[in-house]
């Protein structure tokens, strides 16, 4: 047998084994504990940042961040590949370097993260979301869809099977130069950003029996419309270059991955939002620990009606990036998340299907909503942001409304966004 499916198959069979063993958060809980120790014992030591510090506990190493890794990036993997040497790589066209598999997140905002991993690794990550996202993949063939900016040997490799016919649709290209393509392919299976996803279910019409929302927000105005076209439950994967953080269970409810990853939490000031540090205890070639997320989560303690006892995350509201800055009275500074914004704007008039909202500098918003909006519903928006802010203290602050939303085909969609860097 390949190889490649050998390590699949292995890691497929695990994470299914481990679906039906982890019944209970303290089966959890004990799982994360036993494989942090051989994690911390055996992986970690291997690379230079964290030489010496065999048995140490998890909280003993440092917290890091996207720009210590990228400092430290040869003194984080084993065969010590630095920085510069898998940029070359890949701005050749190549995905090799010292015989390692070398990649980057398929993201468009800002600096992509790029990491290192062996031909098992890879392979053993894609046995693990294939066990999450597509559990029946033995007993039926399934035709996937990827909407993505950029390709991945991976993606050919599990194409490769019986099981599994996989096309890719090349962002980059633009949305009209597939979109009849992919609608008449008819795959049963679409993994797309949101944004894409809801392009295709008010275009098309294609019935997917499985979708998948990943590398942005999921706004609850795209996942209702989504699902109303598409007549399925919209699942959402949870990944970053750091990892694979969570898959949508069968329930459109998502969960962590904490059979792979350890996950800590700080709070997020003037919230109830939280946002995750990472440990993935499944890597031994560049090592992720106590990583930083830039992410803002929203957990919830509700069982899950599909019976899964890891976390189940209600939502993810945004980026730690983009909570507004704003001025309050006595010069003071209010904090005001994504969620506060983006539900204040969504909750004033059910007509709002869109919209874009800016913080442009310390005492201003730019609200951008549709073309063809009634002006009741765009005062609407306005008058609840206002009062959402007031009530957070921020006072006096300036909103230009504006309609004509522009595309955002070309770039991550982020609804609220801030710009202001002061």
């Amino acid at each position: 047998m390949n190889p490649a499916l050998i390590h699949t198959a292995l890691a497929f069979w695990r994470t299914r084994r481990l679906t039906r063993s982890l019944r209970t958060r303290e089966d959890v809980l004990r799982w994360r504990e036993k494989s942090l120790q051989g994690f911390l014992a055996r992986k970690a030591p291997r690379v230079p940042f964290y030489a010496g510090k065999v048995g140490a506990r998890l909280e003993d190493l440092p917290i890091v961040d996207k720009a210590l890794v990228q400092a430290n990036f040869e003194r984080l993997n084993r065969a010590g590949v630095t920085l510069a040497e898998a940029r070359a790589a890949l701005d050749a066209g190549q995905d090799r370097v010292r015989g390692l598999v070398v990649g980057q997140s398929t993201g468009t905002s800002g600096n992509r993260g790029v990491f290192v991993i062996t031909e098992a690794e890879r392979f053993t990550w894609l046995g693990v979301i294939l066990a999450k996202a597509l559990p029946d993949i033995l007993s039926k063939r399934h035709k996937v869809a990827l909407a993505l900016p950029t390709f991945s040997r991976l993606y050919a490799s599990a194409g490769d099977t019986s099981r599994l016919q996989l096309r890719f649709f090349d962002l980059a290209l633009g949305l009209d130069a597939w979109r009849a393509d992919i609608a008449a392919w008819a795959p049963d299976t679409i993994v797309a950003p949101p944004k894409i996803l809801r392009a295709l279910a008010e275009t098309t019409n294609m019935r997917p029996a499985n979708v998948f929302s990943g590398a942005e927000v999921l706004d609850p105005i795209d996942r209702s419309l989504i699902e109303a076209r598409f007549g399925a439950r919209v699942r959402e994967i949870y990944m970053a270059t750091e990892g694979l953080f969570g898959v949508g269970c069968a329930e459109g409810v998502l969960h962590l991955a904490e059979d792979v990853v350890a996950f800590e939490w700080e709070a997020a000031p003037g919230s109830d939002l939280k946002s995750p540090l990472v440990t993935d205890f499944t890597r031994s070639t560049q090592i992720v620990a106590r990583y930083r997320m830039n992410d803002l989560l929203r957990l919830s303690d509700e069982p899950c009606a599909c019976g899964s006892p890891l976390q189940v995350v209600a939502a993810i509201e945004g980026r730690q990036d983009d909570v507004f800055r704003l001025h309050g009275a006595s010069h003071s500074l209010v904090l005001v998340t994504p969620d506060v914004i983006r539900n204040a704007i969504v909750d004033a008039d059910r007509r709002i299907l869109d919209f874009r909202a800016t913080q442009t500098a310390a005492d201003r918003i730019e609200l951008i909503l549709p073309d063809g909006l009634p002006a009741e519903a765009s005062n609407a928006a306005a008058a609840g942001v206002r009062r959402a802010l007031t009530r957070l203290g921020a006072t006096d602050i300036a909103i230009d409304l504006r309609s004509g939303i522009p595309p955002t085909t070309d770039r991550k969609l982020r609804r609220v966004r801030r710009e202001w860097l002061g």
